[in-house]
């Protein structure tokens, strides 16, 4: 491969919560591990790989100016963002006018639920649930209404719509979040199942607010469907929200952005971001941006799902061939897997507590899935070398689950 991704980054003192964090916040972040184990970190949905060379090479060469005043986005800024959905998504008709900056998908996400929604109005989103989303529309004041998906009989999470479509009337929802990719399933929605969702939406009068910064990183010959390409009224009626941070890795730079083609939601949105006066966007991140989505990106992303997809399909392999009671299903897209320790806590007479913090002493710093709504699940980052995860995984046989 032309780019690195074998190499281990030592990211200590580097400014990374996934390693420096540990220990910090009981019942939320991963206690540090016992002497003599180093920590792998596989908890915090970050990568272990260097971005692209082209991110780093942008910045620099802005930051030689010295000046860092205030500025508008250029259009070289809107041209990459339309030239990358074109490429990758097969996104046709986007003009710089359906783009605007978000500080961050899920202050897009509050934006259009204070333009839509009130306080105490109920939200529809998908079980197990992305934790971001837990917080920030409980902390906006607006209630949650989950609708489970369940997994079929080859363990593959589906949306219920009949139970989506009974929640919306009965708690009278006017705003859905759908996430896609879906966080924490991993799962790829096909474009039948977007169509039927959407149907369900369009009938029940709900704005859709679609999360897609993990479109990107899809795995093993998957394919990404954008949410507003499946009808006309999706486009009309749907919110989308994108970044780079997830495929490149450029979370700590801020640098979200939304694609609203109805030009009255699009104003109601950005007339909900400008209020707060937070939604301004970082020079250096738009910078990161335009580095990203140059031809080298590409050519590095198509490397690294090929990486994701290998490092993905080891570890559900060696799950399923040396972790009894452990059941997992095998993510189409993100980096992240959700195993069910269920069946395996019950056998062994132990609590997920308990599973946690023995993977945590030997240095496996993975997260308690409870906090997604998944009961008995424990979220796994594979974002790392594959010599890492290999490592991760041996250490569980040796130390948990074969100890």
């Amino acid at each position: 491969m032309k780019y690195d991704f074998t190499t281990i980054m030592d990211r200590r003192g580097k400014d990374a919560v996934a390693v420096d964090g540990l220990g910090t916040a009981p019942g939320f972040v991963p206690e540090l591990p016992k002497e003599g184990f180093d920590v792998i970190p596989m908890w915090v949905a970050d990568m272990n790989f260097p971005t692209v060379p082209t991110v780093q090479q942008a910045m620099i060469e802005r930051v030689k100016h010295p000046a860092f005043g205030y500025f508008d986005p250029t259009g070289e800024y809107y041209d990459s963002i339309i030239k990358w959905h074109e490429s990758r998504n097969r996104v046709t008709g986007l003009t710089r006018e359906c783009i605007g900056y978000e500080n961050g998908v899920l202050g897009g996400v509050i934006s259009t639920l204070c333009a839509f929604t009130a306080p105490g109005d109920a939200v529809l989103l998908h079980s197990p649930t992305y934790i971001g989303f837990t917080k920030s529309v409980t902390n906006s004041g607006r209630r949650i209404v989950h609708s489970p998906l369940r997994q079929d009989e080859n363990g593959v999470w589906r949306m219920d719509y009949e139970d989506m479509d009974a929640k919306i009337k009965a708690n009278k929802i006017h705003a859905a979040i759908f996430c896609s990719p879906h966080n924490p399933c991993g799962r790829v929605w096909e474009q039948w199942e977007i169509e039927k969702a959407m149907e369900v939406y369009a009938a029940n009068d709900c704005i859709v607010i679609s999360d897609e910064i993990w479109s990107d990183l899809i795995l093993n010959g998957n394919r990404h469907i954008p949410t507003q390409s499946v009808s006309e009224d999706a486009r009309n009626r749907t919110v989308a929200l994108y970044a780079p941070s997830k495929t490149f890795n450029l979370a700590g730079l801020v640098g979200s952005y939304h694609i609203i083609y109805n030009s009255y939601l699009r104003d109601r949105v950005r007339a909900q971001s400008s209020k707060s006066h937070y939604n301004e966007m970082n020079v250096l991140s738009m910078h990161a941006l335009i580095g990203a989505y140059r031809p080298e990106g590409y050519e590095w992303l198509d490397e690294l799902r090929e990486v994701l997809s290998g490092n993905v399909n080891y570890a559900c392999d060696y799950i399923a061939r040396r972790f009894s009671g452990v059941n997992v299903s095998k993510p189409q897209g993100t980096y992240m897997l959700f195993p069910d320790c269920g069946q395996w806590c019950e056998s062994h007479g132990k609590t997920l507590d308990e599973l946690l913090k023995s993977g945590w002493d030997v240095g496996v710093a993975w997260q308690d899935g409870r906090m997604f709504h998944g009961a008995s699940s424990i979220r796994m980052n594979l974002a790392l070398p594959l010599s890492r995860v290999k490592e991760a995984l041996n250490r569980l046989d040796k130390y948990v689950f074969n100890a």
